[in-house]
């Protein structure tokens, strides 16, 4: 009887229990109070939280439908129809819960009342279209949208992986709006927020998905489904864990605040959080494990019962995280000494730049702090594996890899992160380590192999991790992108593109901008050294005199645009560089960069260089073995052969001078 109830009882205790949670918040905490000044009315103060609740589900149960039915679910079989269509419903729901938002919000922001007057309707799409805000959630709604039509109308496995990709994406413009934009710390509150969206409506949607597919998942199909999103739900526990730590101390600052109103519906969440994952450790360790053999009715029977419980603490969770959103927090968010510096970059001048800054200055970004330990870590339990089943691995890709993670831990989070967005020679040093010299530690790793060899091999119609990386190798995108020539040209281009266009003022100014150059000019570089010295299967192999020579004029060209900027006599973005106020000349220091950028590229270039040529040795050497085994065993028969040929060819010409 309990089961067959869980497919109501679930989300309609996840439904209530979000909804009390939010008003009681909400009451608590002051986020529905009238304002002293104007009031939007209380249909605004308590509809806006209630809508981004709905906004926040609907999200989830789009992500978590969208990921299990690319993840965990086969199209052979009923559930992965059924979980696509409920990723429908959600997103659904969210799209008309963001319009909602979005209306609620013009409401509180201009104080309009609500009219069919022409004025009204061209003062809210002036919110929609030039206010960041208004743009904001527009482009939530259009993303939102967008995913409940394709969810509907598509049913291939990869286009509905790109869905899903989608629906995350709809995610980053709600990441942007929050507490700390505009103000110190926005931007490690912006990826913070970004990491609990995201890995919370995974957590959240995919839980609320098993129980919608409960019909659907029967017999021991249900514990493998549920074995794989336990993997998913654990990862997102331990990121949504450091993600609203991050958050909080943001935005609760000093540990007294914690007793304030905010810092106590801060405490409401830690609590739901740590409930969750004690429901967590339940499952994978007392109860997945007997959902098979002779006890498995009674364990899905509790399994069942304790989901229904784990809904309600993600009602109370998301609820709290709602009021919250409207609750004012203890740290004030005014710019309290506006120097040109803490305008343009939102953070106030670090301290002087000296040798020992490079040590001491830190700046921790915990997106970059969390991709690059979840890239260690899973990359030495593969490793691990091989060697637990007799399997070798060399110790120098585990080194070469590691040592690639660790820089690209120091570039985005050390001094080089701090001093960038000041000083255009650090930028330009953070530019040659990601494009250059990380992707030189990574390639030889050979990620793409181990995840080949030490992740298990699905046989039953699913895609895991394994079935994904393998696909995307062999997509006709990554044969385009992973040819020679190609990845030289972005490698080369990409400087004199971004450098010398809007692109380089976005990535400054910007924090989405600055991400995307990040993983811009990894990706880049990673591309172009893995044409020269990478191990890992491509679709096409250049041979190795096209290797070097397209390393010599990659250089070459990498050589002249460092040149350029040394030789140059204006700023690249003088209202931003040479604004700071940092006390010394911008100009010198931007020719500084041009000495960085072509100086400290020619060290990785040294490194390809002689790596390609001992490829290529050990390359004909292993050639010459392997023609001198083939001569042994056949006794050098393709040798006589040719001189036979030879002989039969003297012979032939001989009787023709003869004529």
């Amino acid at each position: 009887m309990v089961i067959r109830l869980v497919r109501v009882a679930g989300p309609a205790v996840l439904l209530v229990v979000a909804l009390l949670a939010t008003f009681a918040a909400l009451a608590f905490g002051g986020g529905a109070d009238a304002p002293a000044i104007t009031d939007p009315g209380e249909v605004v103060r308590y509809g806006l939280p209630v809508a981004k609740l709905l906004v926040n589900l609907g999200a989830a149960l789009a992500i978590g439908a969208l990921l299990l039915a690319s993840f965990a679910l086969s199209k052979d079989e009923p559930a992965w129809g059924a979980a696509i269509d409920f990723g429908a419903a959600g997103a659904a729901v969210w799209t008309v819960a963001a319009a909602a938002v979005t209306f609620l919000t013009f409401l509180s922001v201009y104080q309009q009342p609500v009219s069919a007057d022409p004025e009204f309707g061209r003062i809210l799409g002036q919110f929609v279209t030039d206010t960041e805000l208004g743009i904001a959630w527009l482009l939530t709604v259009l993303i939102a949208a967008a995913v409940t039509a394709l969810a509907f109308a598509v049913r291939h496995p990869t286009a509905v992986a790109f869905t899903g990709v989608l629906a995350v994406a709809g995610l980053v413009p709600m990441a942007t709006q929050g507490h700390a934009a505009g103000t110190a710390g926005h931007d490690a509150a912006v990826n913070a927020l970004g990491l609990h969206l995201v890995f919370a409506a995974v957590w959240l949607g995919g839980l609320l998905t098993l129980v919608l597919l409960q019909r659907a998942l029967t017999g021991d199909r249900l514990v493998v489904v549920l074995e794989r999103y336990s993997t998913l739900a654990l990862v997102s526990f331990i990121v949504v864990a450091l993600s609203g730590y991050v958050s909080a101390a943001l935005r609760v600052g000093e540990f007294d605040a914690i007793l304030t109103p905010y810092g106590i519906l801060v405490l409401a969440k830690v609590f739901a959080l740590l409930a969750l994952g004690v429901f967590g450790a339940i499952y994978r360790r007392f109860v997945i494990g007997r959902m098979r053999g002779a006890a498995a009715q009674r364990a899905r029977t509790w399994f069942w019962g304790l989901v229904v419980a784990e809904l309600g603490f993600m009602g109370l969770a998301s609820g709290v995280a709602s009021a919250l959103a409207r609750t004012a927090t203890p740290v004030t968010e005014e710019l309290l000494d506006a120097t040109p510096a803490l305008i343009l970059t939102g953070e106030p001048l670090p301290p002087p730049l000296t040798a020992m800054s490079f040590i001491t200055e830190w700046r921790f970004d915990v997106l970059w702090t969390l991709i690059c330990v979840f890239l260690a870590f899973f990359y030495l339990a593969g490793v691990w594996r091989l060697r637990r089943r007799g399997d070798t691995w060399p110790v120098l890709r585990t080194i070469s890899w590691i040592a690639g993670l660790v820089l690209l831990f120091y570039v985005t989070n050390g001094a080089l992160y701090v001093y960038e967005r000041y000083l255009f020679s650090i930028h330009m040093l953070s530019h040659m380590l990601l494009t250059m010299m990380i992707p030189v530690l990574l390639v030889p790793g050979s990620p793409v192999t181990l995840a080949a060899r030490a992740i298990r091999k699905r046989t039953d119609g699913t895609r895991g991790a394994r079935e994904w990386i393998l696909w995307a190798v062999h997509t006709r995108f990554s044969a385009v992108l992973t040819n020679p020539i190609v990845a030289a040209v972005i490698f080369a281009g990409s400087l004199w593109v971004f450098y010398y266009s809007p692109l380089f003022r976005w990535a400054t100014s910007e924090h989405l901008g600055h991400q995307w150059m990040i993983v811009h000019f990894l990706i880049s570089g990673y591309l172009f050294v893995l044409a020269l010295i990478g191990t890992d299967p491509v679709p096409y192999r250049a041979p190795y005199p096209l290797r070097l020579v397209l390393l010599l004029g990659t250089m070459a060209f990498h050589a002249f645009f460092g040149l350029g900027i040394m030789m140059g006599e204006g700023l690249l973005l003088a209202d931003w560089y040479g604004a700071m106020g940092w006390g010394t000349d911008a100009l010198e220091d931007q020719q500084r960069g041009g000495g960085i950028a072509w100086s400290v590229g020619e060290i990785p270039t040294i490194i390809l260089a002689i790596t390609v040529a001992i490829s290529w040795s050990r390359s004909d050497a292993k050639l010459t073995k392997r023609l001198d085994r083939r001569a042994d065993r056949d006794g050098d028969a393709e040798l006589e052969a040719y001189n036979e040929m030879l002989a039969k060819t003297a012979q032939r010409d001989e009787r023709m001078s003869r004529r």
